[in-house]
């Protein structure tokens, strides 16, 4: 027998002592603050503890070493520290998506013990044990630092509220704490647990399965096939390609297939039941690159359909003439690889029966969507499937996509009882789809002033085994082929290729990292060609109130050239620094609809509920709700709830495309029309009249007037907002990236520490895709699925970011705001490549940068 003190009160064990602290922690004590990011690794740290004083992985902590131990996790620290820590990470936004933060906030503690303060220097080295995908680790590093200084609870005053004020997240105290909980959090009354059977081949002909040794599992509940299935078994976002299950007699497409799910009384014995289904394959060769799959005699990865999915192409002026007439030339072929999100919290789902159908509790980015889609595998109709989304983890694209949502909907309602599904980090790198490797022949001209005259691009993006959104992804290659700069004859083709490695599709900048690394190394190649000056070429070409985009969009609110004044200094002071420019736009757009309902209940005197369908993934879509409503209305924030879930009915489409802000902005500012009328403003309102109480006020924006590239209009828009930027990145004289400098016009920052985080966020991520983030996969299998192994920057990698805000006001945005979720990482790596090839001489044609 096993003692220990866990959070002040004793505990036995008498089971392995060889096993982990970590899953006993969370399922049998319930203890959730620890969090498992990297199912075993100890590599991220989200699940640190504290073990007689110092701090320890619960993931890698045996039994065996605990007799007599004293454990401490977030729930049982001193309450005077809880509020404290809480308070600052919240008030500084060190809290973004928070599913790492309990795990800092363990780490840091021993900083607070120490006699002398500890250097900045010392701070860093204690936290850097652990990742954090979402902040880049300045916000947190500022939290601690402030925390030490100050160690005390202040109040937020509620004038801080209003848009454009420093109002904390939603609900960062109780995440940073680990006291809100991410699905994988949650426990529902006769629970069962799901796991997942994937194909060991990426290509392979299913002879055969054999379940019943997992059947007969003492504990096992039942073992799925997709005979099972009792509605439409293949789903997708654009396309329906994806099967929730392969058949015996099927061939696979990939990794990613599931080809049978078991349903157990514990977690640990679905996934040796799982384990234990046998398998018969005739193992065939896959198709992996996309050059392969466009070739007459390829095998097709979809029988019947060809390997080119769509290709995409837009074409202006005359280019033949142009770069016959130019007196420069660029021509540079360029490669991008696949790249892991990485996001903390891997997938998980828990659903349950609710009157004829399910009740799914999802993470995903799009909770009608997921409803729209489990209706479909179910059999249901859509007013039978509920949806809550639950803030998740991080996404940046990679939970748009049905992952397990589907399996877990299945399980529960087939078995009439409560099923969780939840994916390891290696089943989650094997899943879900990844940034496109895209590959890039790009021409660019310009005159003897550096005039840019054309652009001439062909390119071919690897979409994976499934379409997931491939085609939008590679259409947003060519729309933003021209980058931040006029070009007046244009010819732009992309391909999106299906191959028999993981799917491809969104992720944070959706194609436009790609190109932009592509065209800025051009422009810069350009200049040592026509010995121009590297910025004024950007702010001589640059776009600008007036000007067209590739697509031949006339656009309105530009700030990029105060983008570009922004960073100018910084630029030319140093010896060796690159600049890159970015646009990236908001919205689907394309002759799409994109659109938003809410409905703001009054469901008290001291309640007021914002429903609506927006996933909140650490960019503070919540946030932005609340300081909108409370700047229309008066409306105290400290009664405003907010809520995402169907059965409100306030649809909306995927969180994606840097539309959040705009889209359910603009209807919140509908609804609050409508308040006023029955309601007048009052500031710092913390009550409503009796009256009142049980009204709902509903809003809406429809955004249902762009249009294709292409299309034969006489003015067409292709998007209905942009965002601009300018980065620098500078290097010391041993070639370390000393400091990034980015200037972002968000049209108006709603809030601008949330903004500082996007952006310092972004910057990290835009770094570790310049200089080593890389998902190698050979033969459609990635090289290592440890998240140690993806490259992620750990907080002494991290240089200093100073983030200047811009806002120039877009004519459709709540108050002339743009989005900023994605562009913050477009022009990063484009930068930072620029730096090296001023460092060494040599233009850089592909990432991660090969650095002498």
């Amino acid at each position: 027998m096993i003692t220990f003190t866990i959070n002040g009160k004793k505990h036995q064990y008498d089971g392995n002592a060889e096993a982990m602290l970590l899953p006993w922690l969370r399922n049998e004590l319930r203890i959730t603050s620890p969090k498992d990011g990297c199912s075993g690794e100890g590599s991220c740290g989200a699940c640190t503890i504290e073990v007689d004083g110092k701090p320890k992985l619960a993931c890698r902590t045996r039994f065996k070493s605990l007799d007599g131990a004293t454990i401490l996790t977030t729930e049982g620290l001193p309450e005077d520290f809880r509020a404290m820590i809480g308070h600052m990470f919240a008030r500084h936004g060190a809290v973004q998506c928070g599913f790492c933060t309990p795990g800092f906030i363990m780490r840091s503690k021993k900083l607070f013990e120490q006699k002398q303060r500890p250097s900045r220097e010392e701070i860093v080295k204690a936290i850097n044990p652990n990742i954090c995908r979402c902040t880049g680790y300045i916000k947190i590093l500022e939290a601690i630092e402030r925390a030490l200084d100050e160690q005390e609870e202040k109040a937020m005053d509620v004038n801080n509220a209003a848009v454009g004020q420093r109002w904390p997240k939603y609900q960062a105290v109780e995440t940073a704490l680990g006291d809100r909980p991410f699905v994988d959090d949650l426990f529902f009354d006769g629970m069962a647990f799901g796991a997942l059977r994937f194909s060991d081949h990426p290509k392979t002909r299913v002879l055969s399965v054999d379940t019943r040794d997992a059947a007969n599992m003492e504990g096992v509940i039942r073992v799925f096939t997709a005979d099972d299935i009792p509605g439409r078994r293949y789903n997708g976002l654009i396309f329906d390609d994806w099967p929730l299950m392969i058949k015996t007699g099927e061939t696979t497409r990939c990794i990613s297939d599931v080809i049978a799910g078991v349903v157990a009384e514990s977690e640990e014995l679905a996934r040796k039941a799982a384990a234990a289904i046998q398998v018969e394959y005739e193992v065939l060769e896959p198709v992996c690159a996309p050059e392969e799959a466009l070739q007459p005699d390829a095998p097709e990865v979809h029988p019947g359909k060809s390997n080119l999915l769509e290709s995409a192409r837009i074409a202006s002026g005359d280019t033949k003439k142009a770069f016959h007439d130019a007196a420069f030339v660029s021509e540079a072929h360029f490669s991008t690889p696949f790249i892991e999100h990485a996001f903390m919290e891997t997938e998980c789902a828990a659903a349950l029966p609710e009157g004829d159908g399910v009740h799914l509790y999802s993470q995903g980015q799009g909770v009608y969507v997921d409803r729209k889609q489990v209706a479909a595998i179910l059999d249901l109709a859509e007013k039978d499937v509920r949806v809550t989304q639950v803030s998740n983890g991080g996404g940046f694209g990679g939970k748009e996509d049905l992952s397990v949502q589907g399996h877990a909907s299945l399980f529960a309602y087939l078995l009439n009882k409560p099923v969780k599904v939840h994916l390891t980090r290696q089943e989650s790198i094997r899943m879900h789809p990844k940034r496109h490797a895209v590959k890039m022949d790009m021409k660019l001209a310009c005159d003897q002033q550096g005039r840019l005259t054309a652009l001439k691009m062909c390119a071919t993006g690897d979409t994976g085994a499934y379409a997931s959104v491939g085609t939008k992804v590679m259409e947003r290659v060519v729309g933003h082929a021209t980058g931040a700069y006029v070009v007046p004859n244009v010819e732009i083709t992309s391909d999106t290729v299906y191959t028999n490695n993981i799917p491809t599709g969104a992720m944070r900048g959706f194609g436009v990292p790609q190109v932009v690394f592509a065209i800025e190394a051009c422009i810069d190649d350009l200049c040592k060609k026509g010995g121009f000056d590297r910025w004024q070429i950007r702010y001589d070409n640059a776009l600008h109130d007036g000007a067209r985009t590739a697509t031949g969009q006339k656009l309105e609110g530009v700030g990029l050239r105060d983008c570009l004044l922004a960073v100018k200094d910084d630029f030319q002071k140093a010896r060796y620094a690159g600049i890159a420019c970015a646009i990236k736009n908001s919205g689907v757009g394309n002759a799409m609809t994109d659109e938003s309902s809410v409905k703001i209940e009054f469901r008290s005197p001291e309640k007021v509920i914002i429903h609506h369908g927006w996933t909140e993934m650490g960019q503070g879509i919540h946030t932005m709700a609340i300081q909108t409503l409370h700047q229309e209305t008066g409306i105290d924030p400290a009664i405003i709830e907010v809520q995402a879930d169907t059965r409100y009915d306030v649809p909306t489409g995927m969180t994606t495309s840097s539309r959040g802000t705009a889209l359910l902005g603009n209807a919140i500012l509908d609804a609050a029309d409508k308040i006023r009328k029955e309601l007048p403003f009052q500031n710092n309102r913390n009550s409503i009249p009796e009256n009142l109480t049980g009204k709902v006020y509903h809003g809406q924006y429809v955004c249902d007037w762009t249009s294709k590239p292409g299309d034969q209009v006489r003015d067409p828009i292709i998007h209905f907002a942009y965002g601009y930027a300018a980065q620098v990145a500078v290097l010391d004289d041993a070639g370390k990236i000393s400091k990034v400098i980015a200037a972002h016009d968000a049209g108006k920052i709603m809030n601008p520490t949330l903004f500082e985080g996007q952006i310092e966020g972004s910057v990290h991520m835009g770094l570790g895709y310049a200089l080593q983030e890389d998902l190698k996969m050979q033969k459609g299998v990635p090289l290592s699925f440890k998240y140690k192994d993806l490259g992620i920057l750990r907080a002494k990698e991290m240089p200093p970011v100073k983030v200047i805000g811009v806002e120039a006001k877009d004519p459709h945005g709540p108050y002339g705001a743009k989005g900023i979720g994605e562009i913050g990482m477009v022009p990063t790596a484009a930068a930072v490549a620029n730096a090296y090839a001023a460092y060494d001489g040599e233009m850089k044609k592909e990432l991660p940068v090969k650095r002498g």
